[in-house]
């Protein structure tokens, strides 16, 4: 199992998702995704973002791309929200932060 379908499978167990139902929410066929989980297939970008989308990862999450693997966060709910969602957040953000740095866009 290489590294993206490794993180594809993980994104898919921790959004509670059996196979068939990332399919479904997905579109992707349940053939076609069983043979990407277990690398005989190559994802598509199509499909990583559809996957991305439905697990509520983001496409570098899933690819190894991007600054999730290099983020490290402690914070405190307050309001009831799970850490989980104020981690994704956080990481959209500095996906954000990285992209418009990688292009050279500053910061207002």
């Amino acid at each position: 199992m290489n590294d993206m379908t490794l993180a594809i499978e993980n994104a898919r167990e921790a959004a509670g998702l059996s196979q068939r139902a990332l399919a479904e929410k997905t579109g992707i066929s349940q053939p076609t995704l069983s043979r990407i989980l277990t690398s005989e297939r190559v994802a598509k970008m199509t499909e990583i973002i559809l996957i991305a989308d439905a697990t509520g990862c983001t496409v570098a999450q899933l690819t190894g791309g991007g600054v999730a693997g290099r983020v490290r966060c402690a914070a405190r709910a307050t309001n009831g929200s799970s850490m989980v969602a104020m981690r994704q957040r956080l990481l959209h953000f500095m996906e954000l932060d990285a992209f418009l740095d990688d292009h050279a866009i500053p910061a207002a």
